[in-house]
């Protein structure tokens, strides 16, 4: 027999403040704040690092196995190869986020773009009304297992394997058997194909920088309003110059000519502010909103936040229509980056965005985890893929790879659980 015990969520927003000044209205010092960083690390608590920390290695790894792994084509390769997988960890967060699981998210992205292309193509629908209509299929589909799971009560997993089963027959409806459409919309494939101007990369940075600064000081002077503990001012500009320096960096690589002998290819590709105004978003929704709030609380522990006034049900109902209105934008990088689409779209990568989000940090037990490491985990994926690849290695080289560090990185997530006292077994 086994019972379970669970710890309270905590709002990733304030997680570094050391406790004796939480209510006192003071600002902790640096000393503090690292200080509780690495006291939530010896709790167990280790958010992204060791995705952050397997990102590294792989990167210094393959450099060394493959000269073409740091070129300026690959590394925006890498950047629009991981862009799908991003995008669908992003989307199964906030189930994860409940302790619950969509394994339809794949094929619901698959099926959308096959009805998507099947009205333009087929029928002459123009492709924004079309694709208008995918993403209202999206929203029914989450609305659809939403009911199920948060009114009926039927198990995610039960609900979400029927669809992930039925969409696929109606996929291979809509497309045919053996059918493959091309994409045909240069608007669509530009997403994943086209680069902005060098000038707009760098515009782009500093937009970053400036939406980062003023929502740090917006938080600051929230806090200070409600008398509640600041981190030291030393953070903010610790955070603002990481992302100064790694995103200059990135922008001045892309930056670069990479097209050789097909001509100047430079830039950064359309996808990646795409990807990061929607990662913005859901951070700011998930870290700044009472709906964020809640769904941590229902993650932690879902009947002391029904008992707190939470609607638990609705929260429940509306994280399954966020995960699969992003997972209808997966499947539009999807088919961006590969031109066509097949009754075989989106089998295969709902997996992939589970163990995306998990390698990030994202606890399979709920209450814990964030859209960045979800992207971190991905980004991970792709480094192995794309790796690999360059290496010529057979392609069950890179799932037996990919399989053991979604092993290690469940392993990780469970015992960091048991050290901060919470889900444990028991015979």
């Amino acid at each position: 027999m086994s019972t379970q015990k669970t710890s309270p969520a905590v709002d990733p927003s304030v997680t570094t403040i050391p406790a004796d000044l939480i209510g006192s209205g003071q600002e902790g010092s640096l000393g503090d704040q690292v200080r509780a960083y690495f006291q939530r690390l010896r709790s167990g608590d280790m958010g992204a690092l060791p995705a952050v920390g397997g990102f590294v290695v792989l990167t210094i790894l393959f450099s060394f196995l493959s000269p073409f792994f740091l070129t300026e084509r690959n590394f925006a390769n890498l950047l629009t190869q991981a862009a799908t997988l991003v995008m669908l960890g992003m989307a199964l967060v906030f189930v994860l986020l409940l302790g619950e699981i969509d394994l339809s998210a794949g094929v619901t992205s698959g099926m959308t773009m096959a009805l998507f292309i099947v009205l333009v193509n087929v029928n002459g629908v123009p492709w924004i009304l079309a694709l208008l209509v995918a993403f209202a299929v999206g929203i029914l589909t989450g609305t659809f297992i939403g009911f199920f799971v948060a009114r009926v009560g039927i198990p995610s997993f039960v609900v979400t394997l029927g669809l992930f089963l039925g969409y696929q027959g109606i996929t291979l409806w809509i497309i045919g058997a053996g059918g493959l459409y091309r994409v045909q919309i240069p608007e669509i494939t530009a997403i994943q194909n086209s680069n902005m101007p060098v000038w707009a990369g760098w515009a782009m940075l500093g937009v970053i920088l400036a939406v980062s600064a003023a929502t740090s000081f917006w938080d600051r002077a929230r806090r200070r309003r409600a008398g509640v503990a600041n981190r030291t001012i030393a953070l903010v500009w610790i955070k603002l110059g990481v992302i100064a320096v790694v995103g200059g960096a990135a922008i001045a690589i892309l930056s670069r000519n990479r097209g050789q002998s097909v001509g100047v290819v430079e830039g950064v590709p359309i996808v990646v502010p795409i990807v990061l105004v929607i990662l913005w978003i859901g951070t700011f929704v998930l870290d700044r909103t009472k709906y964020g709030r809640y769904l941590y609380a229902i993650g932690g522990n879902a009947e002391a936040a029904r008992r707190s006034g939470v609607k638990v049900m609705l929260i429940r109902w509306t994280a399954f229509i966020c995960c699969s209105t992003l997972a209808v934008v997966s499947g539009l990088f999807s088919i961006s980056k590969v031109g066509s689409v097949d009754a075989a779209a989106g089998r295969e990568i709902v997996l992939s965005g589970v163990a995306a989000a998990v390698v990030g940090g994202v606890s399979l037990f709920g209450g814990r985890g964030r859209l960045l490491h979800a992207a971190i985990g991905a980004l991970v994926i792709a480094v192995i893929t794309n790796g690999l690849g360059l290496l010529n290695l057979p392609a069950g080289v890179n799932l037996v790879v990919t399989g053991s560090v979604l092993i290690l990185a469940a392993t990780v997530d469970a015992i960091s659980r048991v050290r901060a006292g919470g889900s444990v077994l028991r015979t």
